[in-house]
């Protein structure tokens, strides 16, 4: 098929005006899926590759072809940002053909929003969230709306597949869809899957069609990549390491040259890792990626005191989930700006597929939990022709002289080399998380359901909500259990014919802005500083102390608790930002990898002179400990460590399978988890005897509902809050302990144990 002479000619046209000599190899094998097939596609292909204008050609031409009654498209997007960054560029592109683009978000003025309601056609950009709004609060409009939809363009899709976020997402569509009357194809859109046909499926779930994957030439992918190693404060790691090249099948790795830092631009109690990144952010425009906001919050207060501290102009700005809709507008406003030398600290809010123009380098402090977000993060940069770069600085505090041994292992390190190798060696990437029990989000859909229906009888309300496909391990009992449930707190009322409706109480929750979002939020005050709004914080202190956000310091003028904003006045100083608690999920492959890393003689290219010491230490620590041979280490008298070499969710389900299973047999006691690292604890009875008697009981089977603590209620996820206990327990029993992964590693350890003197009594 030449996918250009296909094209409408308006598209056509807007490719001679963009000067483009060819089509891109993403961009003919999404032509030849969408027009050449009736199934969902999947496009995976690299930041910046053009997958958004690849989707949308073929797609706007067949509307073109064929103009739909509605909102022919809809498009579905993760950030507010993305969407705003994306609609300037379809407007640009549908503009002259008068096919409108309308965005949906709580920025978006209401004028907008009515106008598509009066006469909906063209395309609809829209957040999960705010499509939740419009299914509950415009429910008699969806069939005019969406009764002719012929695509769901999903962006970004690698964010919504281990999450409730994405389960939300999807049963919108299918909610959507049946009261429509309509039966889009799906399109998918990442630059960072690591398993196609898992997300394939993933798309699919309830569609009704296959997912196809197009194959294609994507090109040589060019990284610049450095790691470097910091200890808070001197003397640090120092060695001088050779220069390296690497070529990883399609990928080459380039060790990126670093300048020495002169020694007198550091402020007092400096910290040494910090300098690094002011100094080589000078006269660039960068990211600097952190893992929290607090982090966020304390680096770009850092670098803003080595500015003042060497009376150079600001040139730091800050960007998190939390603050104002003008702080983050701002900063990726002067990211958008070519001729901009100002650099932003950032979370994952700056992650996604926002264009920020041409960023010329990303720091990534510490090691990100996933090899999908470095993967994204790395991508924020290499936009207009030039390789992707990104500079780790992984930082630790001098370990104690008296410290034990797990802690002369610099884990961020370790961690940061195995995401990046997984990667080059396997293009490992997170997959997609299908086998949960997703309690809170069926509470959730049901809530939604009956806010937006109104009154149901139990059947019809089951026979809505419990054929969605993310609900496909959840039974008939389990829903009769979380109804009898919510009749019994007042969330749900049962009426004079029997009907089912939203009760008084599950009213507050439901007409609450705050129920659209599946994602957890703490309670959050509001901060302002006279007119300016600077965003918002959780647990804000008492009048008199002082509070962290937007990357600078405030004193607490006023507290309104009734109100929740707080009133506050700009000062000097340092203090840490508190924003809430935030979970990391780490794959087990990535700790398998770690160990991989300390077990081989490798170097990696990346590795400057300082990582390159630690590391060395590192190994050594490894093989001098035993750890290499041995995941049991004898601490001295009863204390050990264990290392399991498992994720997140399996470490988790050992560390309650030895408390509650194995604890009185072993004399164990004070165990100590450095998630998901290892756990310290003591113990009376030998190394041999430990795996004896852990094997033993793992052999005898493990039901997960066992590795629940007497009348625990685990809340994990938002809406845990509103279901009943049991099965509260039972989705964090089956959905989230990673039983399985545990029981199979506990199994493998007994083979493979060496008899040593330790063992003899």
């Amino acid at each position: 098929m030449n996918v250009f002479e296909r094209y409408a000619p308006f598209i056509q046209d807007y490719i001679f005006r963009s000067g483009w000599q060819t089509l891109r190899g993403v961009q003919n094998a999404a032509g030849e899926a969408i027009f050449g097939t009736e199934e969902n596609v999947l496009l995976t292909a690299s930041t910046a590759s053009g997958k958004t204008e690849a989707a949308f050609f073929p797609i706007l031409t067949l509307l073109d072809e064929e103009p739909s009654r509605t909102v022919g498209v809809l498009y579905i997007a993760p950030l507010k940002a993305l969407i705003n960054d994306q609609f300037g560029r379809l407007q640009e592109l549908c503009d002259e053909e008068g096919i409108p683009v309308t965005r949906w978000h709580g920025d978006v003025p209401q004028t907008q929003k009515r106008k598509l309601l009066r006469k909906p056609s063209g395309i609809l950009q829209i957040t999960p969230e705010s499509l939740e709004s419009l299914m509950i609060n415009k429910h008699m409009e969806i069939p005019s709306l969406f009764g002719d939809l012929r695509f769901v363009v999903i962006d970004e899709i690698h964010s919504l597949l281990r999450g409730d976020r994405g389960g939300q997402t999807f049963c919108l569509i299918e909610r959507l869809c049946r009261l429509a009357g309509c039966d889009p194809r799906r399109i998918g859109l990442s630059a960072t899957i690591g398993n196609p046909e898992e997300a394939g499926k993933f798309l699919a779930a309830g569609s009704g069609r296959r997912t196809v994957i197009p194959k294609f030439e994507g090109g040589k992918e060019i990284w610049r990549l450095s790691m470097e190693h910091f200890f808070n404060i001197d003397p640090q790691a120092c060695d001088v390491p050779e220069h390296w090249e690497e070529d990883a099948d399609s990928l080459t790795v380039e060790e990126t040259p670093v300048m020495e830092e002169p020694t007198d631009t550091a402020p007092k109690a400096a910290d040494p890792g910090i300098g690094y990144i002011f100094e080589h952010t000078r006269g660039k425009k960068c990211l600097v990626f952190t893992n929290s906001r607090e982090e966020c919050e304390a680096v770009c207060q850092q670098l803003r005191q080595y500015c003042e501290y060497n009376h150079e102009p600001e040139r730091f700005l800050i960007h998190h989930g939390n603050l104002s809709v003008s702080y983050r507008e701002s900063a990726e406003e002067e990211m958008k700006d070519d001729d901009s030398l100002m650099s932003v600290c950032a979370t994952a809010t700056l992650e996604l597929g926002i264009d920020i123009g041409r960023l010329e380098r990303a720091f990534q402090i510490d090691a990100p939990f996933t090899v999908s977000g470095f993967l994204q993060r790395m991508g924020r940069t290499g936009r207009r022709g030039d390789p992707s770069e990104m500079w780790f600085v992984m930082r630790e505090n001098h370990p104690e002289p008296r410290a034990m041994m797990p802690d002369l292992i610099p884990w961020y390190l370790v961690q940061g080399i195995a995401l990046i190798q997984l990667y080059i060696e396997e293009r490992f990437v997170e997959p997609p998380r299908t086998d949960r029990l997703p309690y809170s989000l069926l509470y959730h859909q049901t809530m939604s359901t009956l806010a937006s229906c109104g009154e149901m009888t139990p059947g019809e309300l089951a026979s809505r909500v419990l054929p969605l496909s993310c609900f496909h391990r959840i039974s008939q009992e389990d829903f009769r259990v979380l109804l009898r449930y919510l009749l019994s707190i007042d969330h749900i009322n049962r009426t004079e014919n029997g009907g089912l409706i939203v009760g008084i109480t599950g009213e507050r929750v439901t007409s609450n802005y705050k129920f659209y979002a599946v994602f957890q939020e703490n309670i959050e005050y509001s901060v302002r500083a006279g007119s300016e709004e600077l965003g918002t914080i959780v647990k804000p202190p008492p009048v008199g102390d002082k509070i962290a956000i937007a990357g600078r310091v405030w004193i607490v003028d006023d507290v309104d608790h009734k109100k929740r904003e707080v009133f506050c006045t700009l000062v000097k100083g340092n203090i840490p930002a508190y924003f809430g608690d935030v979970a990391g999920d780490i794959h087990t492959r990535i700790l398998e990898r770690m160990y991989q890393v300390l077990e081989e003689e490798k170097s990696y290219p990346y590795l400057m002179s300082h990582a390159v010491y630690r590391l060395r230490e590192a190994r050594e620590t490894f093989r001098k400990s035993g750890m290499k041979e041995h995941p049991l280490i004898h601490l001295g008298g009863n204390m050990w460590a264990l290392f399991p070499w498992l994720g997140s969710y399996a470490f988790l389900a050992l560390e309650r399978f030895l408390k509650i299973r194995c604890a009185r047999r072993l004399g164990l006691k004070g165990l100590n988890p450095s998630r998901p690292y290892y756990m310290q604890f003591t113990m009376k009875v030998t190394e041999k005897e430990f795996f004896e008697i852990i094997t033993e009981e793992a052999e005898k089977g493990i039901d997960p509902m066992e590795l629940l603590y007497p009348n625990e209620n685990p809340v994990f996820e938002k809406y845990d809050m509103y279901v009943p206990q049991e099965l509260v327990r039972k989705g964090f029993a089956f959905g989230v302990l990673d039983v399985e992964g545990m029981r199979k590693q506990v199994m493998e350890w007994q083979p493979d144990m060496e008899i040593t003197d330790d063992w003899i009594e």
